[in-house]
């Protein structure tokens, strides 16, 4: 399994950062993508969008209003199994858009998934 964060950050205390940490510490395959480029532990941040292969879920940290952006890249480049949509990112057109190409869409807090085991259900 490989995830992608996209909306990472470099600040310790924003939640994709936690998230990418957990990810790090169990051992999952993880891609950053974020405005600035830095280095979570061994995890590096991304300011471009690069192609990824076999990436099968992605985990968005970004407003709706900037995921725009995201969606050939993410219908047509990586096309992951999963979408997490994050408190603050749900995205009811981009949503459609991933479902309607064969893609699970959840709206759903990435870190309560991991913390629980429920996110490679």
């Amino acid at each position: 399994m490989k995830v992608m964060i996209i909306g990472a950050s470099l600040k310790p205390q924003r939640m994709s950062n936690r998230v990418i940490r957990l990810l790090a510490k169990m051992e999952i395959p993880t891609v950053a993508i974020g405005r600035t480029k830095g280095q979570i532990g061994k995890i590096r941040i991304e300011d471009q969008l690069t192609k990824h292969s076999r990436v099968d879920i992605v985990s968005l940290y970004i407003r709706p209003e900037l995921q725009a952006t995201y969606y050939d890249y993410l219908l047509q480049t990586i096309h992951p199994k999963r979408v997490i949509f994050n408190p603050g990112s749900e995205n009811e057109e981009f949503s459609d858009l991933l479902s309607r190409s064969g893609i699970t869409v959840e709206n759903a807090c990435t870190l309560v998934l991991l913390q629980t085991g429920q996110f490679t259900d």
